[in-house]
């Protein structure tokens, strides 16, 4: 096998160049050897490239993109591992300590030692070839192509996202902001049971999505006033989850006055701003249960499960195609028509 591969790297802000570098060795941590065949471009791979950082994570050294992604299995350190050459498998971008309480207790997304894919200096999937361990690579069934194998990513957002919510049968729920996390948030509402899934946005591409995708209603909030069409479609009760997947402050303020009183809002978005002015009376007055959510846990394998028997659809959020080569022009092309796009893949 060659020493080199090719890999988009990013530099600096607005700089990624295609290039070689070197290929990935096995090691008794990354046991098995993919060949990358589907990676999706995140909106925090776009955050890096035009900001150079996402919190406290900060680009300060040349480092690959690319966290959502699945290919083929070419190689494998040791075969009691269950995967074997030729396995076309879904990468879970993160791996854990594996020891700490979190890990033990089943809550590894909670871990404090996490490698995970993309997250400067941890170098991410826009390459050729990518060495990780074999507990997070999931086979694929035959009936999933690889770019929805790249989509479990997303989806498995929107799953733990469901489930961390307590959504329930016959529940009502909204979910504000439908980009890919969104609608993957009001498939998996739909999944556990919410009987009317209300999709509020404010781009007419992704309204549409949403009512392909499972959404009983959609709201466009620039033609309309969102907070009031979602009160009029629930009576003026409220809904029992409000999902706030936009990222945006507006929206998470929404969210706190939307849920009906002791209702759940379930934050899924990053909003830019560290400390966001909330409603405090608001979730005081009208006990809600506000929660966090991050990344996933567990969520891999009934992502694949609900895609494979057709209850799930990752491959309608993919609208646009790159080579590798493209990557840089592709970065630019994903912010710069935000309205189009839901999401973008890159095929090394």
């Amino acid at each position: 096998m060659a020493e080199t591969m090719r890999a988009a790297v990013l530099h600096d802000i607005h700089d990624i160049r295609v290039e070689n570098v070197p290929m990935p060795e096995l090691s008794p941590e990354r046991d098995v050897l993919v060949r990358v065949k589907s990676v999706g471009i995140c909106g925090s791979d776009v955050h890096f490239f035009e900001r150079g950082r996402i919190g406290n994570i900060v680009l300060e050294e040349p480092t690959i993109m690319g966290h959502e992604a699945a290919g083929e299995v070419v190689e494998v350190l040791d075969d009691s591992c269950g995967l074997a050459r030729g396995d076309r498998v879904a990468i879970e971008p993160g791996y854990t300590c594996r020891r700490c309480e979190f890990c033990r207790s089943g809550q590894y997304n909670l871990c404090p030692d996490v490698t995970f894919l993309a997250a400067p200096p941890v170098d991410g999937a826009f390459c050729e070839y990518l060495a990780w361990p074999s507990d997070f690579l999931f086979r694929l069934p035959d009936s999933i192509s690889l770019d929805e194998g790249a989509m479990i990513e997303p989806m498995a957002v929107g799953m733990h996202a469901a489930a961390r919510a307590g959504v329930a049968a016959g529940d009502e729920v909204v979910v504000l902001g439908s980009g890919p996390i969104g609608l993957t948030t009001l498939q998996a509402a739909a999944l556990h049971g919410a009987t009317r899934v209300i999709a509020s946005d404010l781009v007419a591409p992704r309204l549409e999505a949403a009512g392909t995708l499972g959404a009983t209603d959609v709201i466009d909030a620039s033609e309309v006033d969102a907070e009031e069409a979602i009160m009029t479609l629930t009576g003026g009760r409220g809904v029992d989850v409000a999902f706030e997947c936009a990222g945006a402050v507006p929206t998470l303020q929404m969210a706190m006055r939307v849920a009906v009183r002791g209702g759940t809002v379930q934050l899924v978005g990053m909003p830019a701003e560290q400390q966001p002015e909330v409603p405090i009376y608001e979730i005081i007055n009208r006990e809600l249960n506000v929660l966090g959510s991050f990344r996933y846990r567990g969520c891999y394998p009934p992502s694949i499960a609900g895609v494979a028997a057709g209850r799930l659809n990752v491959a309608a959020l993919v609208t646009h195609h790159f080579e590798l080569d493209d990557v840089p022009e592709a970065m630019r092309f994903v912010h710069d028509h935000k309205d189009e796009v839901i999401k973008a893949v890159v095929h090394p």
